[in-house]
């Protein structure tokens, strides 16, 4: 699992409340990203957008990166949200909460209840595919486990989504 390096002094908490001038912003589908979405608009969403979708799911319940999208999406009025910051603002929201667990904190971000499409644990959140999965086990959920590279996935996983 690939480790991402914090500005020394800096927290991830501290980074997932970082503010930025594009955070937020619908702009015009990118050019190499027509091919695979169209024609329309994409928002670019901000870190604590995806946290607060990531806190959705309680227990018995799972959320996949797409739904995320798809909610951001729709809360801006955009045709599509941005799957690379999306994509690492899940990571970063669960890096945070991982850091506020060590730190002690009881309730955190429940990033394991964040799941890929198609019903595989997300690996490269804090713990890999094993620690998630275990998790997701002690949370009752049924575990089929990963093939070669292929990581552990959620047994008849689609019964769990949340409603968003």
């Amino acid at each position: 699992m690939a480790t991402w390096k914090l500005p020394k002094g800096k927290t991830w908490q501290q980074k997932l409340r970082e503010q930025h001038a594009n955070h937020g912003k619908v702009v015009p589908i990118p050019t190499g990203m027509r091919k695979r979405y169209g024609e329309g608009t994409m928002l670019i969403p901000g870190p604590l957008d995806v946290d607060a979708l990531m806190r959705r799911p309680r227990k018995g319940k799972l959320i996949t990166v797409s739904q995320i999208r798809a909610a951001l999406a729709a809360q801006a009025q955009a045709d599509h949200a941005c799957p690379l910051t999306t994509g690492m603002f899940i990571r970063l929201a669960a890096e945070a909460a991982a850091e506020a667990q060590r730190a002690g904190k009881q309730r955190v971000t429940p990033y394991w209840r964040t799941i890929r499409d198609d019903g595989s644990v997300h690996e490269k959140l804090p713990g890999g595919g094993r620690a998630l999965a275990t998790r997701l086990r002690q949370e009752g959920f049924s575990i089929q486990a990963g093939r070669g590279k292929k990581p552990p996935r959620i047994k008849d996983f689609e019964q769990y989504l949340v409603k968003l």
